[in-house]
C-alpha cells in the first residue's frame, strides 16, 4: 500500500528538515534556558538534567511547521508555544520513567534513578504548572485551553495504561484509546497551536489539530512496530521492551487476533510470567503476516492524515506539514520496517 506523501530522498529525514527550521530551534533553546529563573532555585539542578535530553522535538517541529512563515522566521509567540508542548511533554516523560521503572533515556540515568520517583513526580507536576503558566500569558484564553485539555488528555491516557500492564488483555479498540490520549492528543495540541498563533483561519487551525492526531497515532503505530520488527542496528537502541515490559501494543494485539483462543491464552499466560521470547513472537508474526497489518494500518493512518490538507494545498504551512509527515514515513522506512 502507498501513500499520497511525497518521498524525501533517502539520505534526508527529520534531522534535514530540522536543519530549515535550525532559527527556531535556535531560539527555543534559548527561551527553554531562560525558563530556569521562573523556577525555585531549589530545584534547578533537577531541571537542569531533565531538560538536557532533547530528543527529536517533533511536537515543536509540528508547532512551527504548522505556523510556517519562512526559514529565517522565528515569531516569538510560536516559540513561546513551541517551549510551552516541549515543556508538557518532557513532564511526561518524566512521569513514564517512574511508572516503567526505567534507569536510562537516550544512554543517561533517569530522573527518577538518581533522585527517586519522589522528586521525579513533583518535577513533572512542576512542568506541567509552569506550561499552564506560560499558556496563561497569550492574550486569548484558546491557547491555555487546548494546553489544559491536553495535558488532561495525555495523563489520562496513561492512567488507563497502567491497568493494562503486564499482559493483561486489552482490546484493540482500548489500546487505540490510549495512543488518542496518550501520544496523539499533544501532536494534535501541536499542529492546533501553530496554526492558530500564527493566523490561519479556523478550517485550516481544526484540519491542522485533525492532522496532527492522526499523525501522533501513526507514530505510536510506528514505535510499537519497531519494537519488534525493526532491525536493530538500523533503530540504534535495544529490541522487546515493550515485550519485557508486559504492554501489549499493535503487534501483539493483531497477533492474538489472529490466534485461536486456547493459543492466545497460552501466549498472554507466557507474556504475564516474562517466559515468551522476543525469537518466538517474530517467528508467530511471520507465520501470520502481522507485520503486513500493522504496515498497512501505518499507511492507511498517514493517507487519512494527509487527505485533511488537501483543500489547503495553497498554504505554505501544508507543504511543510505534508514534507514533515513523509520524513516520519522515512524513520518507517530506516528502521528497517515492512516496505510502504
Amino acid at each position: 500500500m502507498s501513500t499520497n506523501l511525497p518521498t524525501p530522498p533517502p539520505t534526508e529525514g527529520l534531522l534535514s528538515l530540522k536543519a530549515h527550521l535550525a532559527p527556531h530551534f535556535q531560539a527555543l533553546e534559548s527561551y527553554l534556558l531562560s525558563q530556569k529563573t521562573a523556577f525555585e532555585p531549589e530545584i534547578h539542578p533537577y531541571l537542569t538534567h531533565c531538560l538536557s535530553s532533547h530528543g527529536k522535538r517533533l511536537r515543536a517541529t509540528l508547532l512551527f511547521l504548522a505556523g510556517w512563515e519562512g526559514p529565517a522566521i522565528a515569531k516569538p509567540e510560536l516559540v513561546k508555544a513551541a517551549a510551552i508542548v516541549e515543556l508538557i511533554h518532557h513532564a511526561t516523560l518524566v512521569h513514564d520513567d517512574v511508572l516503567d521503572g526505567a534507569a536510562l533515556r537516550q544512554g543517561h540515568p533517569t530522573l527518577s534513578a538518581l533522585h527517586g520517583p519522589v522528586v521525579a513526580v513533583l518535577l513533572g507536576d512542576a512542568l506541567f504548572a509552569h506550561a499552564l503558566t506560560l499558556a496563561s500569558e497569550y492574550p486569548t484564553p484558546v491557547v491555555c485551553r487546548i494546553v489544559a485539555t491536553a495535558t488532561r488528555q495525555v495523563c489520562t491516557g496513561e492512567i488507563a495504561q497502567t491497568f493494562h500492564r503486564d499482559g493483561e488483555a486489552i482490546s484493540r479498540s482500548a489500546y487505540e484509546r490510549i495512543i488518542d490520549l496518550k501520544t496523539a492528543a499533544l501532536f494534535a495540541a501541536s499542529t492546533e497551536l501553530g496554526a492558530l498563533i500564527a493566523g490561519h483561519s479556523t478550517p485550516f487551525v481544526q484540519a491542522a489539530k485533525q492532522f496532527g492526531q492522526l499523525l501522533g497515532i501513526a507514530y505510536q503505530i510506528y514505535d510499537d512496530a519497531a519494537d519488534y520488527l525493526a532491525d536493530e542496528a538500523a533503530i540504534g537502541k535495544t529490541l522487546g521492551t515493550d515485550l519485557l515490559s508486559g504492554k501489549l501494543t499493535l503487534p501483539l494485539l493483531l497477533l492474538l487476533e489472529a490466534l485461536p483462543n486456547v493459543e492466545a491464552e497460552a501466549l498472554l499466560a507466557q507474556m504475564q510470567t516474562r517466559t515468551l521470547s522476543l525469537e518466538a513472537v517474530r517467528q508467530l508474526f511471520s507465520t501470520h503476516q502481522i507485520a503486513v497489518q500493522v504496515q498497512a494500518r501505518f499507511a492507511q493512518t498517514m493517507d487519512e492524515a494527509s487527505s485533511l490538507l488537501a483543500p489547503f494545498a495553497q498554504l505554505k504551512a501544508t507543504e511543510k506539514l505534508l514534507e514533515a509527515a513523509a520524513q516520519i514515513q522515512d524513520l518507517w522506512r530506516r528502521a528497517g520496517l515492512p516496505a510502504l
